[in-house]
């Protein structure tokens, strides 16, 4: 199948290109806007499928909102009806057509061409009213008020909120292209329909901005938001899309003594912390226990030995453990526990603790194994 999409190297462009290239047998034909009538025309005849994704929304001038919108599209629908092309198209149009404005106007144009189309062909159109879409790839001061605020938060720039109350109407780019790509496979559909996309996810200015700045603050608290799912997900995804190229790691600031070092990794909400340490040859760590605290170790690097007691007991219970196999052994609450490394080299070890480290409460407490 030949997929023409318009617009190409916008922002759903780009995003809906990449989905496209990774389906079999798709053929993927770009058209932009500096590109010729020629090569537009040479594409219309090839194309079994069109994404009009093509479009205007922050212009110089009002008139050319009609050029980019509703001219475009007039012209697209009037080459295919020249050539008797039938082919299913989905526009990627917006929620302003019902509004009393030149992009909205513009759009609402458009529309009705492709509805003149749908008459003609026989075939789908899908107009998609889409919200305001956020995700990777989108461009700050021009697609919408996430791209600008990712883009300045991230490189210390300041941003305007009149009022942190003002809820949005947001769909995310991942989301869009699942939508648009389903109506490949749907043979034999005609008629105008307008799908919408799911989820939306109604948010408040003062809710984004919060998120952006837990976002950014999370490489000092290293705490990180709930980012596994929803809305959280798909903002954290767009938010670390924006960072500078020289910005991408960070250092952590730790312990280091004649043991070894011992470095916080990653703080959770809900569900604890990972750290790292590393340890000397012949250095024993811990000999303390936690009520109710619990810890996981994992050697990742060299050999070492991890005894555990039940504090009202004499028997050790030993594993030894080495990076040659991964085992992760559990500190249990109530049995005091150390670590020892028994190899020639430095051991590294990871740790993941269900609680957050408290210094007030640290539920930690001395007794040797």
């Amino acid at each position: 199948m030949r997929v023409l999409v318009t617009g190409s190297g916008g922002f759903i462009g780009k995003n809906l290109i990449e989905r496209l290239n990774r389906m079999e047998e798709i053929e993927v034909l770009t058209f932009e806007k500096d590109d010729t009538q020629k090569k537009l025309q040479e594409s219309l005849e090839k194309a079994d499928f069109i994404f009009h994704l093509a479009g205007i929304n922050r212009p110089k001038e009002s008139k050319e909102f009609y050029e980019g919108n509703s001219d475009l599209t007039k012209k697209i629908v009037d080459t295919l009806i020249s050539l008797e092309k039938r082919v299913p198209i989905v526009i990627s149009s917006s929620i302003q057509a019902e509004r009393n404005n030149d992009y909205g106007k513009s759009k609402k144009e458009a529309e009705e061409h492709l509805k003149r189309y749908a008459k003609f062909s026989d075939r789908a159109v899908y107009i998609y009213r889409l919200p305001n879409v956020f995700g990777k790839w989108s461009r700050p001061n021009y697609n919408t008020v996430i791209a600008t605020w990712c883009y300045n938060i991230s490189r210390d720039l300041p941003i305007e909120i009149s009022d942190e109350s003002v809820t949005l109407n947001l769909v995310y780019i991942d989301d869009v292209v699942d939508h648009f790509v389903r109506h490949l496979d749907e043979n034999g559909r005609d008629g105008v329909v307008y799908p919408e996309v799911s989820p939306i996810y109604k948010k408040s200015l003062g809710e984004i901005h919060r998120l952006l700045i837990d976002f950014k603050e999370s490489r000092k608290t290293l705490l990180i938001p709930r980012v596994g799912r929803g809305f959280e997900r798909a903002l954290y995804a767009t938010y670390l899309s924006f960072l500078p190229a020289d910005n991408f790691a960070y250092e952590l600031k730790g312990h280091k003594d004649e043991r070894g070092t011992f470095y916080e990794f990653l703080k959770t909400i809900e569900n604890g912390q990972f750290s790292i340490s590393t340890t000397a040859p012949g250095v024993t760590r811990g000999n303390h226990y936690h009520n109710t605290k619990n810890e996981k170790f994992l050697v990742v690097k060299g050999t070492a030995s991890i005894k555990l007691r039940n504090i009202y007991s004499d028997e050790i219970i030993e594993y030894r453990v080495s990076d040659e196999k991964m085992e992760v052994v559990e500190m249990i609450p109530g049995y005091t526990h150390d670590i020892t490394n028994i190899g020639k080299d430095e051991m590294i070890l990871l740790i993941w603790a269900n609680e957050l480290y408290d210094p007030k409460n640290p539920d930690t407490y001395y007794l040797k194994v």
